[in-house]
């Protein structure tokens, strides 16, 4: 029976290191790399901003259109060619005029439709369609 020589037995008891300095010396350049350095700064003095106020909220405009196809601007009833007018004045008051369209679910898209044409001939913007969400 043949023994081991010297030398392949010495190999098995040396310890290879060199993966392990590979992974210490890239966990050191992850160390210094995430770490902040102390930034020094010089004394500041800030200045104080007043407390600001929050805007009121903006009063929303309805405009309903019910099955039958009359037209009410915030509970009034107004007729098409009216609504134009009423529109324009409302917005020259108030250049931020917002509008909300609600229909009834049996009208028919055209006189929605027909809302809307309006609502873009007197230049407001911020028009939108009023739903119901299902339970």
């Amino acid at each position: 029976m043949k023994k081991c020589s010297r030398t392949a037995h010495e190999s098995l008891t040396e310890l290879n290191i060199t993966p392990l300095l590979d992974l210490a010396f890239v966990l050191l350049v992850i160390f210094i790399i995430t770490t902040i350095p102390p930034v020094k700064e010089t004394e500041l003095k800030l200045p104080t901003a007043a407390k600001h106020l929050k805007d009121p909220p903006r009063k929303a405009n309805y405009i309903s259109v019910q099955a039958d196809g009359k037209i009410y601007l915030d509970r009034e009833d107004v007729g098409v060619n009216d609504l134009l007018a009423r529109l324009i004045s409302r917005r020259t008051d108030n250049p931020d005029l917002n509008v909300i369209v609600r229909g009834d679910a049996h009208t028919k898209y055209k006189q929605i439709r027909e809302v809307l044409d309006i609502c873009q001939q007197a230049n407001i913007v911020k028009v939108d369609l009023a739903t119901e969400v299902n339970k």
